[in-house]
């Protein structure tokens, strides 16, 4: 039986050597699809499977999308607002694409857990009033929203940093010291 076991797990070990050396041979192939990578692996908690995968739901070119809000729409990912005479209902948010969400809140997790990391600040500001499952999905549009605008202008993720909000306003900063 452990031989049976060790077999598979060899097979398993070898799909994934091939899928690996295909995600990089379609790299050099399009080299659009490498650039946009790229652009992804440098965001915080988005590794190199998490941005193929970004890559091949979204696409390299985001002329589809006019705006960045749009993207996180179809993926599902934008907040829900249903208010009725003044009264807010449910904020559900809406089905998307699948595939897309689950990465996105999967890179989101990640990018929690990294240490002073303004998405993981984000985090911890929004969990503690809304919950960890709010704040997750909020965390997963803005990683949505910085990939958009980073594969559009073709540029780099630039950190800015754990303590981002407190600098944002210094003035209240002394009710949390």
């Amino acid at each position: 039986m452990l031989d049976s076991l060790l077999r598979q797990y060899r097979f398993l070990e070898a799909e994934i050597q091939a899928l690996d050396a295909r995600m990089e041979q379609l790299g050099e192939q399009h080299q659009e699809l490498a650039d946009a990578v790229a652009c992804w692996m440098t965001v915080p908690g988005v590794e190199r499977v998490a941005a193929w995968s970004l890559v091949a739901e979204i696409g390299s070119d985001m002329t589809a999308f006019p705006s960045a809000t749009h993207l996180a729409s179809w993926a599902g990912l934008c907040p829900g607002n249903h208010e009725s005479a003044g009264k807010r209902l449910s904020g559900k948010s809406r089905k998307g694409s699948p595939w897309l969400r689950r990465m996105a809140c999967q890179s989101a997790w990640a990018a929690v857990r990294t240490k002073n990391c303004y998405l993981s600040a984000q985090f911890k500001r929004l969990a503690a009033r809304r919950g960890s499952k709010r704040a997750l999905i909020a965390v997963a549009h803005s990683l949505l929203v910085i990939g958009y605008h980073l594969q559009s202008k073709g540029s780099v993720y630039q950190e800015l940093g754990g303590d981002y909000f407190d600098q944002l306003h210094a003035e209240r900063s002394w009710l949390w010291s």
